[in-house]
């Protein structure tokens, strides 16, 4: 049995973890991400499908592309952030089961039923979404989740011609304590769980 992480960890995972809206002038190096994805990879998925792809906008000419895509309200945060994921899926993650999941032929669960594949494609890569976070948060990163874009724009800019599609945004940096708000409420376990 593995030992409880240290009060420490917690804090820095979700304790005192908030979402920033404002970032330090610091760049993250392709290394860096390199080192998220890493970790990243690592989180379990259903069948280890796999279906999250993940576009890391740096430069100016991505932003560019980037910036007409996103909410008047999350714009500012986004132009300033430096770096922003697209998280995506790919609607064919299951042509990458058989060197994924060779254990069984999970490439005809998919291939079926179009419906079944995209729901297990959002439901997993937002799963890898969180752990993203997570990993971020554990080498010494801020991040700001977002939903807040048109995805038929996002798609267009980014995806055309491909079986990727846009889930979600995560601005990604080195938080400006100026930036992060008061913590909103959390659901109490009476009014969000059920013991059954």
């Amino acid at each position: 049995m593995l030992p409880s992480l240290d009060d420490q960890a917690l804090n820095q995972l979700f304790l005192e973890a908030h979402t920033h809206n404002a970032w330090q002038p610091r760049e993250i190096t392709e290394e860096t991400l390199r080192q998220l994805y890493a970790l990243v990879k690592m989180g379990p998925t259903s069948a280890n499908c796999c279906p999250a792809r993940f576009v890391f906008v740096r430069s100016t000419a991505g932003k560019d592309k980037l910036l007409p895509c996103v909410s008047s309200g999350n714009a500012d945060k986004t132009a300033t952030a430096p770096c922003t994921v697209i998280v995506a899926y790919d609607k064919r993650f299951y042509d990458q089961l058989p060197m994924l999941f060779p254990v069984a032929d999970a490439k005809s669960w998919f291939t079926g039923s179009e419906a079944f594949a995209e729901q297990t494609a959002l439901r997993n890569s937002s799963m890898q979404a969180g752990y993203l976070i997570l990993a971020a948060r554990a080498m010494g990163l801020d991040t700001g989740p977002m939903s807040g874009f048109d995805p038929e724009a996002l798609d267009d800019a980014f995806f055309a011609g491909t079986d990727w599609t846009a889930n979600l945004l995560i601005n990604l940096g080195y938080g400006d304590e100026s930036g992060v708000k008061p913590r909103l409420p959390r659901l109490a376990f009476e009014d969000a769980c059920q013991l059954a």
